[in-house]
This record gives structure tokens, C-alpha cells and sequence, in this order.
């Protein structure tokens, strides 16, 4: 989730039902290096807790006084390892999934941490299922982390070489949760409250983590506690709804100037727009449009024409939301 889990849009999962979330992963060379964009990844605000600090690297050493920093810097709820990021670049440099395939520097990266701040904070890891289908080891790495003092791990239902294509294997998170004592946490293709019940009650683990689905839907969050409180679907988000969301998110993240200015903010949240319009009226052009935003104006043109073609085509537009829209609004 690097690139999407920053502290803004944590801020709005938060508001819509999120119970506890981790920043975006961050390398421990760079936090050992002091350098600021690498010490942006851990912001997080109080009202955010319970969260953690994610980390990757291949040096438990290393990786432990990076942990270390992070704390003295804020202290978060819990420092989190990531031994599950399928992507080239970190593969390339021994983190994230290649460590599934050398147990041996896996432990030491977990133990590395744990007794770090282990007595500190607690430390949790993430994983995948397994390099490729041939080594799906996940029942050995649980093992291997749970002996290595990790408090839970959240387990994610795909290989490396799937990355994230085809169906996450729930069978093998069920029995990474029964073989290990500490709370395994399920990850993969949870989109609605029906598939976070159902896996609960299929499978042993202790809670479940929601990450693409939420990329492009947030208010999963909400509507998935209110399925497994009620057992009733709620109503469908409305546009405008969606559309204020989006809004809001460019506003805060144009404020924050965490990216630049404001024409570098919208260059970098390009794709995070285009992922938030799916199921829009007319997503497909509104995707090609997206993609070459570089101001908030020029979004709440599209919102505007959007809201409009919902109308004709008589998709709910709440008023209560498109209040909050320019007064030109058509």
C-alpha cells in the first residue's frame, strides 16, 4: 500500500470505521539515514491509534535501531515487518517476500526488532503465503515468527509470483491460524461485510486486514461492521457522496504540501483519484481525465459534470452531500 496508506487517507478510513491501521511501509536504511521524505512515511495523528510503524529491510540489526528511532521520533502502538511486498524493487533489495524464501535471515530480521523494542512496543509482522506455488511455506514462517517474539501477523492470501492476480488461498491462512498460539489477521479479496463474516466463520483467525478495497472504496469499513453487527447491507454510497470524499481528500493533501505545491500534489494523487472513480457514470472517460489533473479546480469540474450525468441518468445524488458543492453546481 505504499503510496496510498499516508496519513491523510488513514484519516479518512479512520472517520469511516477503520479499527487499526499501519503507514506505508518504509525502508529502515532510510529512517537510519535521518533522511525527511523517509520520516514523513511515519507520520500519524493521535486520533489515528491504534496504529503502527511498518518497516522493511533485510539487517535485524539494523532494522532494530531503525524501530528504535521511529519510537524516540513517536511512538506508535506497534511496529509492524513487512515480509509480504511482491514489488521488483524492494524484492531486489532482500526485503519484503524474498525473505520468504531464506528462513534463516527472516528470523533474524524478526528477532532483530522484537527484542529491539520488543518490551517497548509490540511487534507484528506481515506475509504472503509463499514465494511461488511450489514454496508456500507459511505455516513454517508463522512458526519461525512466532518463536522470533511477533506478537500477530496478518497473513495474505497470495504467493509472490501471484502478486495480485487470482484468488487468495483462505486455506492456508485458516492453518497458519491453527498452528500458531498469537492472533493470525486474514488478508485478501475482502471487498464487503459478506466476505469478511464468512471468512471469519470459515476460518480460525482473529480479525481480518482490508487493503485494495478500500483503495477505491473506503467507506468499506463502515458498511462491512455494520453487515456483521445488523446482517443487513447498507444503502448504496451516493455519488455525491463519493464525489465530496474525493474532494476533501484533494484539499487535505493540497494543504499539507507534503507533496509540493499543488499542481506536484495532484500529479502524485493521479492514480489515487482514478482508482476512487470506479463505478462513477462514465469511469472510463472520467479515468482519461484524471490521469492529467494538476489542480483541485480542475477535479471539482469533473465532479461537477459527473454529478451532472448522474442526474440525468438517475443515480442517487444526495442533497445533503451536493450541498457541498460550488453554488454554480448545475
Amino acid at each position: 500500500m505504499a503510496g496510498v496508506t499516508d496519513v491523510i487517507f488513514r484519516q479518512l478510513c479512520k472517520e469511516l470505521g477503520a479499527d487499526v491501521m499501519v503507514t506505508e511501509f518504509v525502508s529502515a536504511e532510510g529512517i537510519m539515514q535521518a533522511d525527511a521524505r523517509t520520516r514523513k512515511y511515519t507520520e500519524f495523528s493521535e486520533e489515528q491509534r491504534p496504529v503502527g510503524v511498518q518497516l522493511f529491510g533485510a539487517d535485524g540489526g539494523r532494522m532494530g535501531e531503525a524501530a528504535r528511532k521511529i519510537i524516540d521520533w513517536k511512538q506508535p502502538d506497534f511496529i509492524d515487518i513487512n515480509f509480504g511486498c511482491p514489488v521488483n524493487k524492494v524484492v531486489a533489495r532482500n526485503g519484503g517476500s524474498s525473505l520468504l524464501k531464506d528462513c534463516p535471515v527472516l528470523a533474524a530480521v524478526a528477532a532483530g526488532v522484537a527484542q529491539a523494542v520488543g518490551e517497548v512496543v509490540p511487534v507484528t509482522a506481515k506475509m504472503r503465503i509463499g514465494w511461488d506455488e511450489t514454496t508456500v511455506n507459511a505455516v513454517e514462517v508463522a512458526k519461525i515468527l512466532e518463536d522470533c517474539g511477533m506478537q500477530a501477523i496478518a497473513v495474505h492470501g497470495r504467493t509472490r509470483s501471484q502478486g495480485y492476480g487470482g484468488e487468495a488461498n483462505w486455506e492456508v491462512i485458516d492453518a497458519v491460524a491453527r498452528a500458531v498460539k498469537i492472533p493470525v489477521i486474514g488478508n485478501g479479496d475482502l471487498t464487503c461485510g459478506a466476505d469478511v463474516m464468512r471468512r471469519r466463520a470459515e476460518t480460525a483467525v482473529s480479525g481480518v486486514m482490508i487493503g485494495r478495497a478500500a483503495m477505491q472504496h473506503p467507506w468499506v469499513f463502515r458498511e462491512a461492521k455494520h453487515f456483521l453487527k445488523n446482517g443487513t447491507v447498507l444503502p448504496e454510497v451516493a455519488v455525491s457522496e463519493r464525489w465530496e470524499l474525493v474532494i476533501r481528500h484533494v484539499n487535505l493533501a493540497v494543504a499539507s504540501g507534503r507533496n509540493g505545491d499543488e499542481r506536484q500534489t495532484l500529479t502524485a494523487m493521479r492514480s489515487r483519484l482514478m482508482a476512487y472513480c470506479k463505478g462513477f457514470p462514465g469511469a472510463k472517460e472520467l479515468r482519461g481525465k484524471l490521469c492529467q489533473v494538476s489542480s483541485l479546480a480542475e477535479v471539482e469540474g469533473l465532479a461537477e459534470i459527473s454529478l451532472a450525468r448522474a442526474e440525468m441518468l438517475d443515480i442517487e445524488v444526495s442533497t445533503e452531500h451536493r450541498s457541498n458543492f460550488p453554488s454554480n453546481y448545475p
